[in-house]
């Protein structure tokens, strides 16, 4: 409906204020839906609602990887610290006794 009003010159004027008062929702809303609806629909450069969401899913994919990443690191961090812990121990320990 508004998009169509829009379209119209004659009725393009004032449509998204008069429209968005018979529908009871603020003008910059439906100001709003109508551009998404043209960049979904190919008449208005922008991101589409559907690349919008796997943007957003891959962004959350990345987050997901970034943490599995450090705590990977960690791991790794806290694997070497007790590997050397153990050869410094061994090294203390196999050395020879002083004799009395």
């Amino acid at each position: 409906m508004a998009v169509e009003a829009r379209r119209d010159p004659d009725r393009s004027r004032g449509a998204i204020a008069r429209i968005a008062g018979q529908l009871d929702v603020h003008p910059e809303a439906l100001r709003n839906w109508v551009r998404q609806a043209e960049i979904d629909g190919g008449q208005r450069a922008g991101t589409t609602t559907e690349d919008a969401a796997r943007i957003l899913e891959l962004e959350k994919e990345n987050a997901e990887l970034r943490r599995a990443n450090t705590i990977r690191r960690r791991g790794t961090h806290s694997t070497c610290r007790a590997r050397r812990s153990a050869r410094a121990g061994a090294t203390t320990a196999a050395a020879p006794r002083a004799r009395r």
